[in-house]
């Protein structure tokens, strides 16, 4: 799978969150990946909304990066550097929220966040059907 990359910056506003998702299906359907696409949106909507709800007030923007390279990665980095998100156990199994990076835990091969000046960013692996990390 050859390495390709596609950057793009979103407002920090809900109508952002399918933007985002519209994004991710268009590149993916480019990069001929139609098999991760449901994955990879569920994926992006849980991360970008992460940025949003948690990073509301420190800036107006997140940004969102796909990298093909032998697995797809997604990157939803955002300028909130004062907590970094952890896999929590579900409290509240009826609750309406709690559920992001429990879902992206179980979607991804790896997920984990780093941080960069300033802020943070989470990712997640996906393996691409019929590739290698190598190839």
């Amino acid at each position: 799978m050859s390495g390709r990359t596609s950057t793009i910056t979103f407002r920090s506003r809900k109508p952002s969150i399918p933007a985002a998702r519209a994004h991710v299906r268009a590149v993916l359907v480019e990069w001929r990946l139609g098999l991760l696409i449901d994955d990879a949106l569920l994926v992006t909507s849980e991360l970008a909304t992460n940025a949003l709800v948690h990073a509301a007030g420190i800036g107006d923007h997140f940004t969102l990066t796909l990298r093909r390279h032998g697995m797809l990665v997604i990157e939803v980095a955002d300028s909130y550097e004062w907590a970094m998100p952890e896999l929590r156990k579900i409290d509240d199994p009826l609750g309406a929220s709690g559920r992001g990076l429990v879902l992206v835990d179980a979607l991804s091969a790896h997920w984990g966040v780093r941080p960069r000046d300033p802020g943070k960013t989470v990712w997640a692996h996906l393996p691409a059907p019929g590739a290698t990390a190598t190839s």
